[in-house]
């Protein structure tokens, strides 16, 4: 059997396991409610991973190690600020959410939780939010396409389309079916492959070379500065902005729809304990791996006779190198499922964006059988959208979803935490509040560097923006409402239960 065939079969298998646990859900969702939150009955340790697995995406497998491989520790500290943002968002965020969504009418998406929590009659926020969710994820799923036809095509030297058709067909088909409980399932076994294929690759690499020492003698030969967190030179300025926009990636954990939606999902506000565990035990773990896997790499092709073209290939190339083809497939399987993981999550979040809160808002009421139904032709629009975008792989798509983690960082997180711990925040003030925020990044990521002279992550000035806005303008426009602070006293206290 060739090693070509064995990748074949490999990824045929991953391929087969997507679709059976995509028919598994379709017949254990019967409503509108099941197939965009699962009924919410997600247990704790599918939550768990579904929210790492979704969240990371290809940059987990192939972005990270490649910028360790190239620049060493210093590019950890994205890593150190996501771990630190995941933790506080499974710690205060994920239990008072799961409460509170419930109290204020059993909201199921973030945009209807606003609504209902801060009792807005106008619908300009929920409306306005649902349109973000839905233009920025309709970009992200087009630039995950891309990223699936280019590993189609670097791996296997497949056409770059065919490579996009294969990847958005069967993660198309899983979501379709099987909704957000097929997503999270699948999201599971994703997830697992990225941990093993994370652990497994730096370990083999490093037995290898010989052990630790002998790896960090041969980087210290090529550049010892890989080894620093502060790029081996003296502690200036423009290292501490570096630093401090690296960390302040976790900032951007409170306002992801497709991460905070997990905590919706969950049985109850306890079950967040044992998934925060879970959750960030799974995500230090696949981040020390990657990092150790850029870092294992400048070691193996420096004292090797093998080379890397593209850095961002590390993991495949060293699997490809050490591991048997059967292996170096599900390694394979892997990096596409970072990639199919996210995608399928933003179809949904997309989905229950244009159903929830755009159709339902501005059409009639129709039935929990034909909202089914409605939700699964959006996914099928969303995806047709994406993988239309994503037949030209310019620059453009590319460039605006470099955006999106901030932009939904900016804009939705501090309406979320401001929603959930300040009575005072009113509708007005969390609408100005998320435009001001989601303007600052646009304005600074064009801007910022040329006024400034500063390259600090367009995050932080809007979510600054953001608070200070929503706080102004809620002290202006909030009036005194007994049934609103009915429902805050009663979230808090369910949520410690």
């Amino acid at each position: 059997m060739s090693d070509q065939a064995y990748l074949i079969a490999a990824l045929i298998l991953y391929f087969a396991a997507m679709v059976a646990i995509g028919i598994y859900a379709y017949r254990h969702t019967t409503d509108h409610e099941g197939y965009l939150l699962a009924g919410r009955r997600l247990p704790s340790w599918a939550a768990a991973l579904s929210a790492g697995a979704s969240d990371m995406s290809g940059w987990l497998m192939m972005g990270l190690p490649g910028a360790i491989y190239l620049a060493g520790l210093i590019e950890a500290w994205i890593a150190v600020g996501l771990t630190i943002g995941a933790y506080l968002n499974w710690k205060i965020v994920a239990p008072r959410l799961r409460s509170y969504t419930e109290v204020a009418k059993n909201s199921i998406t973030i945009p209807s939780f606003f609504e209902n929590r801060l009792h807005d009659r106008s619908r300009l926020l929920r409306i306005a939010s649902g349109v973000i969710v839905l233009v920025f994820f309709t970009f992200y799923v087009a630039s995950m396409m891309v990223a699936g036809g280019e590993f189609f095509r670097l791996a296997f030297e497949t056409p770059y389309l065919t490579g996009m058709y294969i990847v958005a067909g069967v993660t198309l088909l899983y979501t379709l079916l099987g909704g957000f409980l097929g997503a999270s399932l699948t999201d599971v076994v994703q997830g697992t492959m990225m941990l093993f294929a994370l652990l497994i690759v730096p370990v083999i690499a490093l037995f290898s070379l010989g052990g630790v020492g002998e790896a960090v003698s041969v980087i210290e030969d090529v550049d010892p500065s890989r080894l620093s967190l502060i790029g081996g030179e003296a502690l200036t300025a423009a290292t501490v902005v570096g630093v401090v926009s690296a960390l302040a990636w976790g900032l951007g954990y409170f306002g992801q729809p497709h991460v905070i939606v997990r905590f919706m999902a969950l049985r109850n506000p306890s079950d967040a304990k044992a998934a925060r565990r879970i959750g960030i035990g799974w995500m230090a773990l696949s981040l020390l791996g990657a990092v150790a896997a850029g870092l294992v790499g400048v070691a193996y092709f420096n004292d090797t006779d093998h080379s890397l073209d593209n850095s961002e290939h590390v993991v495949l190339a060293l699997s490809q190198i050490l591991l048997h083809p059967l292996i170096v497939g599900l390694v394979f399987a892997a990096v596409l499922a970072s990639i199919m993981s996210t995608v399928s999550s933003q179809l949904i979040v997309s989905s229950s964006a244009f159903v929830e809160d755009i159709y339902q808002v501005l059409g009639r009421k129709t039935s929990p059988r034909r909202l089914l139904l409605m939700g699964r032709v959006c996914v099928l629009l969303v995806a047709v959208v994406g993988v239309l975008l994503a037949m030209d792989p310019g620059g453009t798509i590319l460039e605006l979803v470099a955006f999106a983690w901030a932009g939904f960082g900016a804009s939705f997180g501090p309406a979320i935490l401001l929603s959930l711990f300040w009575r005072r925040l009113s509708a007005w003030g969390a609408l100005a509040g998320m435009v001001a925020g989601a303007a600052t990044v646009f304005l600074w990521s064009a801007f910022g560097p040329e006024v400034f002279g500063a390259e600090l992550y367009e995050i932080i000035p809007g979510f600054a923006a953001n608070v200070l806005v929503a706080v102004v303008v809620s002290r202006l426009t909030f009036r005194e409402d007994a049934e609103l602070e009915r429902e805050f006293d009663l979230a808090v206290e369910q949520a410690k239960s």
